[in-house]
């Protein structure tokens, strides 16, 4: 079933997003940060579609809190990818795109999530801020880097070693150091790694018993818990995906 957004408020995005307020100079940030807003939704869990009209001059929503998961299937065979705090996503642009593949995709909210509509307002306002823009193309750039690293995890022939890359690759992004290992603060099922390494749930679940055994990756309260050092393949996997991916 759709779930309905429920708006709230504007909101001065660069004190939501401190990342993107460090990119503007020092000596304008104050009055980037007090003409910098947009209007601001709040998304409940669920399955969602973004209703509202598209402005052709947006750059996107910029998601502030929460996860979600964007899946495409083809003949039976699907794909996913999680975003989260600090992506830029156009989910409008997917119904405008040509199909040459019967493609099917959905987006899920997994925990409660705010976005940012940088609507064509907002365009023409950054304007006056061009490190703005930059910075935006940049975190674009960068998922598609993401989306690079985890193609090549789901080419690893194991599935134990596909969910604890996968989970690392997570804990790069959003982890958490902390005296006894890195955590990452996503509650994950056992369904969606399985969509997020391309395997089957009992299979996931099975490999994520023999993880915890071997003490590398548990559930905790708030995610998972990741001890010891990432796979030394992963970390060749991340660094050339990283280097080559446009």
């Amino acid at each position: 079933m759709t779930t309905t957004a429920r708006q709230a408020p504007v909101c001065h995005v660069l004190e939501e997003d401190a990342g993107l307020g460090e990119s503007v100079q020092e000596s304008r940030r104050g009055q980037a940060v007090d003409e910098c807003t947009a209007r601001c939704v709040n998304i409940p869990t669920g399955r969602w579609q973004w209703k509202d009209a598209a402005d052709p001059d947006a750059l996107g929503l910029l998601v502030l809190n929460g996860m979600l998961i964007r899946k495409v299937a083809i003949d039976g065979r699907s794909g996913a990818e999680l975003v989260g705090e600090g992506d830029v996503l156009r989910p409008w642009q997917e119904d405008a795109e040509p199909a040459t593949l019967r493609a099917t995709s959905e987006w899920r909210v997994l925990a409660p999530a705010r976005v940012a509509v940088l609507d064509g307002q907002f365009t023409r306002l950054i304007g006056r801020y061009p490190e703005l823009g930059c910075c935006l193309m940049s975190r674009a750039i960068q998922r598609s880097r993401h989306l690079t690293v985890n193609m090549a995890i789901v080419h690893q022939a194991r599935v134990d070693v596909r969910l604890h890359m996968v989970l690392w690759h997570l804990a790069a992004r959003w982890g958490r150091v902390r005296g006894d290992g890195v955590t990452v603060p996503i509650r994950l099922t056992h369904t969606t790694l399985a969509d997020l390494v391309a395997a089957r749930r009992p299979t996931v679940t099975t490999a994520l018993r023999e993880l915890s055994r071997r003490g590398v990756a548990r559930t905790v309260e708030d995610g998972w818990l990741l001890t010891g050092q990432p796979p030394g393949e992963f970390v060749r996997i991340s660094h050339s995906s990283i280097q080559t991916a446009a």
